[in-house]
């Protein structure tokens, strides 16, 4: 019998349901090391703008009462902007930078 355990992040993550057009993102962690193998440090890194879709709201309403679809999907890697987004702190999952932006902030697929 297997038992696996389930952090308080992702217990938290699984209650966090975006409202509307919004999209919780993980930031994905900066490459330490050049394709060439040469070490950088953390301060020449910066922030990285690429995310992981973690959660997607049910999309925004037109002005017919219809839903609009949503572009992006849990589990798709995507191009954030340089700024904005909302940080979001969750219980047990203070080390994780999770933002929450708009559907239309989001600038592409990966």
């Amino acid at each position: 019998k297997t038992s696996m355990r389930v952090t308080g992040a992702a217990r938290s993550l699984r209650r966090l349901v975006p409202l509307a057009d919004r999209v919780l993102v993980k930031r994905v962690a900066q490459e330490s090391k050049t394709a060439g193998g040469i070490l950088l440090p953390e301060a020449s890194a910066g922030k990285k703008n690429e995310g992981e879709v973690i959660a997607v709201g049910p999309g925004a309403l037109n002005r017919e009462g219809e839903r609009i679809g949503m572009q992006v999907a849990v589990g798709d890697r995507v191009l954030l902007p340089e700024y904005g987004g909302h940080t979001v702190k969750l219980d047990g999952a203070e080390d994780e930078e999770l933002l929450l932006f708009r559907d239309e902030d989001i600038l592409g697929k990966l």
